[in-house]
């Protein structure tokens, strides 16, 4: 006879309170969050380890549709290995331009595609401005200050040493 180990699970509701005007139309009072788990430990450790894994779920989300995870090229194990792999470099180094020069907390989320947007698909040309090359962009382009300042950063970054 096999021997089966059960694990007991817990109901964990998390209660916030509303900030957003909008909202308080439909939820006067309070959002609650909820989830069912089979993990040991206290509330506030679970629920934390809960909520660092859905940033995990939003990092995946972002591979598959920012970064091009979605679509593998081949059913060759090798090519699609590959893929992924430029996909992750891609989407790290995505990550890596957001956070530079930023003034907000890095733990706050910029998806691939506002990246994208703001960004690498800028609305501008490169001009040559007495033999120097220059990016000309509209004029009430709302992100340039966003674009200058990360432009900024990595022209100040120096080669490693070696």
């Amino acid at each position: 006879m096999a021997e089966c180990i059960y694990k007991s699970k817990r109901l964990i509701v998390r209660r916030t309170r509303l900030s957003d005007p909008h909202q308080l139309k439909l939820w006067p009072d309070w959002r609650h969050f909820a989830f069912l788990t089979d993990l040991e430990g206290d509330t506030v450790s679970v629920d934390a380890f809960h909520r660092e894994h859905a940033v995990v779920e939003l990092d995946i989300r972002d591979l598959k549709e920012g970064a091009g995870l979605e679509h593998l090229p081949s059913g060759n194990f090798s090519a699609n290995s590959a893929w992924l792999q430029c996909t992750v470099l891609a989407h790290n180094l995505l990550r890596w331009t957001v956070t530079v020069g930023r003034h907000a907390p890095v733990e706050q989320r910029t998806v691939a595609s506002t990246v994208r947007h703001r960004l690498i698909a800028i609305p501008g040309r490169l001009v040559s401005h007495a033999g120097k090359p220059t990016l000309r962009g509209p004029l009430n382009w709302p992100w340039r200050e966003w674009f200058a300042r990360r432009l900024a950063v990595l022209r100040a970054l120096q080669p490693a040493p070696g």
